[in-house]
């Protein structure tokens, strides 16, 4: 048996270390800030958010961004690559404070981690040259589109094409845009993304966005329960909005505006 003033000892020690407050852990923030350096996840092979030069310099998009956030924080900026499929394990494991990788958000990754409001938009809608018009998936009627087999906007679209539209398709990008810019076909379904390249050859025929299909932004993605960092980030990304830098960086890679209703 044992004895009573053990069992006392014992349960006084169990109080205590109930009563005890809990190792108070130092925010991402104030971490950031101690160290002077932001780490950010940025990507490396999907250009124009991020890709290597021929310096073998990180550039894009989101290079751009995660600068520009580190500026507003007061720190350096430390750029660390990653795939998509490694992305968000590199924030939970703690190898970086942010993920700037052209980051959508969706219901299962708001369980894991937490996000910024939108920065870069990211988007597939339907492209067709300055004079040609089409509000709407009705305008087009009778019309000629052509869209990547197999994409997103393919199917995307085909639920939403008037009957008597004429989808050609096409078995990758180049041979959507080769379409377009030979005059194969009146418009064309794709990303934001393939539209900016195609401007980027600074051809004769430019395509100029239509009408969304599918709306899908990029977030700045950050571990969960960091308030402090989150406003920050929101705070620097606010700031850009509002004074014209986003729209820089949206022109610069985009080769567009900065949509007004980007939240």
């Amino acid at each position: 048996m044992i004895p009573r003033r053990t069992l006392l000892a014992l349960a006084a020690a169990a109080l205590a270390a109930t009563l005890a407050p809990a190792p108070v852990r130092a925010d991402v923030l104030d971490q950031i800030k101690a160290r002077k350096t932001l780490r950010v996840a940025v990507p490396q092979d999907f250009p124009p958010f991020g890709s290597v030069g021929a310096d073998m310099t990180p550039n894009g998009y989101d290079i751009d961004t995660a600068t520009l956030i580190a500026k507003e924080l007061g720190v350096k900026v430390e750029l660390v690559p990653v795939t998509s499929a490694n992305r968000i394990p590199y924030l939970q494991t703690n190898k970086v404070d942010l993920v700037i990788s052209s980051l959508g958000k969706n219901e299962e990754r708001e369980k894991v981690i937490d996000f910024s409001t939108a920065y870069a938009p990211f988007f597939n809608g339907v492209f067709g040259p300055p004079a040609a018009k089409a509000a709407g998936a009705a305008d087009l009627s009778k019309k000629t589109v052509g869209v990547t087999r197999g994409s997103v906007e393919d199917l995307e679209l085909s639920k939403i094409a008037p009957p008597d539209a004429v989808i050609k398709r096409y078995e990758d990008n180049n041979g959507t845009i080769s379409s377009f810019l030979s005059g194969q076909v009146d418009f064309v379904a794709t990303g934001n993304v393939v539209a900016a390249a195609i401007l980027a050859r600074n051809p004769p025929k430019k395509p100029e966005l239509k009408f969304l299909i599918k709306n899908s932004p990029c977030y700045v993605g950050m571990s969960k329960g960091e308030p402090k960092l989150k406003e920050a980030v929101d705070a620097a990304i606010a700031k850009a909005k509002t004074n014209g830098s986003l729209d820089q960086i949206s022109q610069k890679w985009l080769k567009t505006d900065l949509p007004k209703d980007l939240l």
